[in-house]
């Protein structure tokens, strides 16, 4: 199938978005302790968990991760909440799925004591099928939720070797289980896959989001960045004292 039409296919598959939380209430807190002024301020920690997107891999084994979404959501944050103390961690690894993400997650994430979790496995996650994800999924999930930390899951980034016309492909697949995921927890859902059908449908070509097949370059990462900070609230209105 030609490039082009299997992304317009896709639009159809992507067209219905489950919401999950509520964008202007679920990082409230977040957003009054970010407007918090020195020295009554704390430093607050979001966590990228997940494979090569976020970790930041272009074209392999090429890696720019200023270029990647976790890094362009720090930056975006600085200029929201300019008082804020906020680090941006970064806990993926290339080439992981879910599960061996989930096998880490008390050793590398929890200790981190994040304010937001983002969870990025999906587009690996066709290596190990729909019923092992959920699985490695939900263990994330339930986990960050007992240490009360706030979730925001995300669907896969594009590979533009997926049949993304075909609703019973392996990526459309796992897409639709993250947002499944993101209602049932009543959690945040970043829909990059979403993300990216916008942008076709708006006459962007899909090639020119993409460093690789599998791997978005600055200018598809920005697409991902933008789905995240809509989660983001402004802060309660305050003015910023001067020193």
């Amino acid at each position: 199938m030609h490039l082009r039409s299997c992304f317009f296919g896709f639009l159809l598959a992507a067209a219905t978005t489950l919401v999950a939380a509520e964008p202007r209430d679920y990082l409230q807190d977040f957003a009054r302790d970010a407007a918090v002024h020195w020295p009554k301020n704390r430093t607050l920690a979001i966590v990228a968990h997940g494979h090569s997107v976020p970790a930041g891999y272009a074209r392999t084994p090429q890696v720019r991760m200023f270029d990647a979404y976790p890094h362009l959501l720090h930056l975006e944050l600085a200029k929201k909440f300019p008082c804020a103390v906020i680090n941006v961690i970064v806990t993926a690894i290339g080439g992981e799925h879910a599960e061996t993400g989930a096998a880490r997650f008390t050793r590398d994430v929890l200790p981190l004591k994040p304010d937001v979790l983002m969870i990025d496995y999906a587009l690996n996650d066709r290596s190990i099928g729909l019923a092992r994800a959920e699985k490695a999924w939900r263990s994330m999930i339930e986990s960050a939720l007992a240490a009360h930390i706030k979730v925001i899951l995300l669907t896969p980034t594009p590979d533009l070797k997926a049949d993304l016309a075909n609703p019973a492909d392996p990526l459309n697949r796992h897409a639709e289980l993250v947002r499944q995921l993101a209602a049932e927890y009543h959690v945040a859902l970043a829909d990059s896959l979403g993300a990216f059908a916008d942008a076709v449908k708006s006459g962007r070509d899909p090639a020119s989001l993409m460093a690789q097949n599998n791997h978005p370059n600055r200018v598809g990462h920005e697409l991902v960045a933008q789905r995240l900070l809509a989660w983001f609230p402004d802060p309660p209105s305050a003015p910023i004292p001067t020193p």
